[in-house]
């Protein structure tokens, strides 16, 4: 059972060291951007992350006050 929590262990910290590579070892190394927003391809086909469109969605919008939102509520029932 202690055998095979250390090899666990060894394993696991390996696997950890292989990923960080870029990390550890490059100076002001940092991991890939792996969202879609940071590949060029999609940039260039106009496609982005649904958290970038969102946010692009509400700096578009206009704001509403508490009353104007009432005042749709109830003008639209």
């Amino acid at each position: 059972m202690l055998a095979v929590l250390i090899v666990s262990a060894v394993l696991l910290l390996i696997a950890i060291l292989l990923l960080g590579v870029r990390v550890f070892f490059v100076k002001n190394g940092k991991f890939p951007n792996t969202h879609i927003g940071g590949s060029k391809a999609m940039r260039a086909r106009g496609i982005g992350c649904a958290t970038s469109q969102d946010r692009e969605a509400q700096k578009d919008s206009k704001r509403l006050s508490t009353s104007e939102i009432v005042n749709e509520i109830i003008n639209n029932n």
